[in-house]
C-alpha cells in the first residue's frame, strides 16, 4: 500500500486532528469551484502549496507575475474563481504588476501571499522576506486586501475576501498570511460558496425605478439612427444584447474587452472599430449612442478626440463611471444582464424601430473596416485567416502586447465567445503567455492560441518551460522581428531616433528544442496554414515563429495610438 497521503476532506487525515491552513484554504477553494492553483513555492507559503499539490491541481510557474497572471487568464477562460499562490516581500511585489492589469480586467481573482512570522511583522528586524507595508502595496493593486491575523479568523477573512472579488463590479483580492498562522491548527465548520450579494435589480428603488427603464427604453425607440457600444461590462449580457440590436437594428461597435458579447459573425457586430476611418460616417450620423459596461479607454477613443452623438445613454456597475469619460443624456447604474432585459421588456417588437436603411449601413460598415484594415495588413490577412480556420469557436485565444495584436489580433481575429477573448486590458507587455496557459488549462478540451513578439515573450521566457511542464494543448505564435516592434513603428514616426527598441533576440528553435516543445519556423504568410494546422493537430505545445522580416513590410506601419505633445 502507497505511503503518499490520501485525497480527502481537510482535517481528516489524522482523526480528529484539525488540519492547517494549507487544509483550510483546499476547503476553501473547493467550495468555490476552484481545481487549480497557480503559484511559486516558499518557505513562506508552503504549508498552503503542499495542501494545494496533494489535493488540487498545482502548476508550478516561474515567476509570481506569471501566477497572478495565469490565474486571471484561467478565471476569464473558465468563468469561475482565479487563484495566486505567491510568497511574501519580493514575491508579493512581482505579483504586483499582474494584479493591476487583473483590476483594470475586472477578473475575479484570489490572491494568497504569505508573510513573516506574525510576532515580526511591522518591527524592520530584516527577517527574510520581509518588506515594509505588504498590505498597503496590495492594497493599491487589489479591489480588496487583508491580513490574516490569527487561526481563527483565517476562514472569515479568506471568505469575505472572496466574496468581493465575486461581488460586481469584478475585480482582484489579495489576502496576506503569516507564516505561523499557516501552520497553525485551523476550526472551520464550511460555509459554502461565497458567490457574493447580488448587485441591486434594475427596478430598485435606490438604483432605477421601473418608470425610470420605461422613459429610457422610449428615448431608445425614439431614435432614428440608434448605435451601441458594448464593452466589457456586456460580456454576460450576450443574449438580451443580441435581441436589443435586432429589435432597434442597431449596429454593435465594441472595446476590445466587450468583443464576442455578441457573437463576431454576427452583421449587426461593427466590431473595436470605433477609431477607424471606415466607422466615423456611421458614428457622425448616429442620433442617439447607447453605452454599455465601456470605460472609453484612450486608445479605442483616440485619447478622447473620438466624437460621439449628442444623446447618449449609458450603462454600467459602476455609478462613477457614468459620464466620466464622455457626457451622458441618461444613465442607468445596474447589471446590464438584468438592465438590458428590462429595457427589452419596453421596447416594441414589431420590428426595427430604426430609420429605413440604418441597419444596412451598419452592415456595410462592418464590411468596410475589415476591408480596409486587410487591406493594410497584407500578407497578414491571409495568418489571421488560417488562424480562425483551425480553432475551435471556444478555443481561448490569448494576444499579449505585440504588433499582430494591436493592428488586427485585436480587431480582425473574430471573436465568437467573450470568455475566449484573453488580452492585457491594462496593456503591459509580456503577460500573454502566461494568461494563455492560465485559459487552456481551463478549457483543454479545445486548442488554445498565443500571439505574441519576441519583445514580449522574453519577458517571461521562463514560463515555457512551465509551459512544457503542464502540457495545455496550446500553440504560441511568435512574431519574430527583433525587437520591440510597436514602439520602434512609433519612434519612427514621431522621433528622430530610435531608443531601447532593438534587442538581441534569442534562438527559438534551439528555445524549443531545450523546452522538449515541436517547433517550426514560417517565412512565407503562404506557408503559415499548414504549419498552424499541424501545430493544432498534434494537441500538444508548441512553438511556431513568423520571420516579421522575411514576410516584408505591411502596406500600412501600425502606429500606437498615443498623444506625444507637439508632434501628434
Amino acid at each position: 500500500m502507497s505511503d503518499a497521503p490520501q485525497r480527502g476532506a481537510p482535517g481528516d487525515r489524522d482523526g480528529a486532528r484539525p488540519g492547517n491552513g494549507g487544509d483550510l484554504l483546499v476547503r476553501i477553494l473547493r467550495e468555490n469551484g476552484v481545481d487549480t492553483v497557480f503559484g511559486v513555492v516558499s518557505v513562506h507559503n508552503l504549508p498552503l502549496v503542499e495542501a494545494v499539490d496533494r489535493d488540487l491541481r498545482f502548476v508550478a510557474v516561474r515567476h509570481e507575475a506569471a501566477a497572478v497572471n495565469a490565474a486571471d487568464g484561467h478565471a476569464r477562460a473558465g468563468g469561475g474563481l482565479g487563484c495566486a499562490l505567491t510568497s511574501t516581500g519580493t514575491g508579493a511585489g512581482n505579483a504586483a504588476g499582474s494584479m493591476i492589469e487583473a483590476l483594470a480586467a475586472g477578473s475575479r481573482v484570489l490572491h494568497v501571499t504569505g508573510n513573516i512570522d506574525s510576532a515580526h511583522l511591522g518591527r524592520g528586524r530584516g527577517v527574510i522576506h520581509e518588506t515594509k507595508d505588504q498590505l498597503g502595496m496590495l492594497t493599491a493593486v487589489s479591489k480588496h486586501a487583508a491580513t490574516i491575523t490569527s487561526a481563527g479568523t483565517a476562514a472569515s477573512v479568506l471568505r469575505t475576501a472572496i466574496r468581493h472579488a465575486r461581488t460586481l463590479p469584478y475585480g482582484p483580492v489579495s489576502v496576506e498570511w503569516p507564516i505561523d498562522l499557516q501552520y497553525a491548527a485551523q476550526q472551520d465548520t464550511g460555509a459554502g460558496a461565497e458567490n457574493g450579494p447580488a448587485v441591486p435589480r434594475p427596478d430598485a428603488a435606490h438604483t432605477v425605478s421601473t418608470a425610470r427603464v420605461a422613459e429610457i427604453a422610449a428615448r431608445l425607440a425614439a431614435a432614428r439612427r440608434p448605435l451601441i457600444w458594448a464593452g466589457g461590462g456586456a460580456r454576460a449580457a450576450g443574449g438580451p444584447l443580441r435581441a436589443l440590436a435586432e429589435r432597434l437594428g442597431a449596429p454593435i461597435l465594441t472595446s476590445n474587452a466587450g468583443r464576442g458579447s455578441v457573437s463576431e459573425d454576427h452583421e449587426l457586430v461593427v466590431g473595436n472599430f470605433a477609431a477607424s476611418a471606415a466607422a466615423q460616417p456611421l458614428l457622425a450620423d448616429a442620433d442617439l449612442l447607447l453605452s454599455i459596461g465601456t470605460h472609453f479607454r484612450s486608445n479605442e477613443t483616440r485619447h478622447y478626440a473620438l466624437r460621439l452623438p449628442e444623446h447618449h445613454v449609458q450603462l454600467d456597475v459602476d455609478r462613477d463611471a457614468l459620464g466620466r469619460s464622455y457626457p451622458v443624456t441618461d444613465g442607468l447604474c445596474g447589471d446590464a444582464a438584468d438592465l438590458l432585459p428590462a429595457l427589452l421588456d419596453h421596447l416594441p417588437e414589431d420590428g426595427p424601430t430604426s430609420e429605413p436603411g440604418w441597419r444596412e449601413r451598419g452592415v456595410a460598415t462592418r464590411r468596410a473596416v475589415r476591408d480596409r484594415l486587410r487591406a493594410d495588413i497584407g500578407p497578414y490577412a491571409a495568418i489571421c485567416d488560417a488562424m480562425r480556420a483551425h480553432l475551435e469557436p471556444g478555443s481561448p485565444i490569448a494576444r499579449d502586447v505585440t504588433i499582430p495584436s494591436s493592428q488586427w489580433g485585436n480587431r480582425l481575429l473574430p471573436i465568437f465567445d467573450p470568455a475566449t477573448n484573453i488580452f492585457p486590458v491594462g496593456g503591459g507587455i509580456g503577460q500573454g503567455l502566461a494568461m494563455g496557459i492560465g485559459a487552456a488549462l481551463a478549457r483543454p478540451d479545445v486548442p488554445a492560441l498565443v500571439i505574441a513578439g519576441d519583445g514580449g515573450l522574453s519577458v517571461h521566457l521562463g514560463e515555457l518551460a512551465t509551459l512544457a511542464q503542464e502540457r495545455p494543448w496550446l500553440v504560441v505564435v511568435v512574431f519574430n522581428d527583433g525587437g520591440y516592434g510597436v514602439l520602434r513603428n512609433m519612434q519612427d514616426a514621431h522621433m528622430e531616433r530610435r531608443s531601447g527598441v532593438d534587442l538581441f533576440t534569442p534562438d527559438f528553435a534551439a528555445t524549443a528544442r531545450a523546452m522538449d516543445m515541436p517547433y517550426a519556423l514560417v517565412r512565407d504568410a503562404g506557408d503559415f496554414a499548414g504549419a498552424f494546422a499541424k501545430a493544432v493537430a498534434a494537441r500538444e505545445p508548441s512553438l511556431l515563429e513568423v520571420d516579421v522580416t522575411a514576410l516584408g513590410p505591411v502596406p500600412v506601419p501600425f502606429v500606437p495610438p498615443v498623444a506625444i505633445p507637439g508632434r501628434t
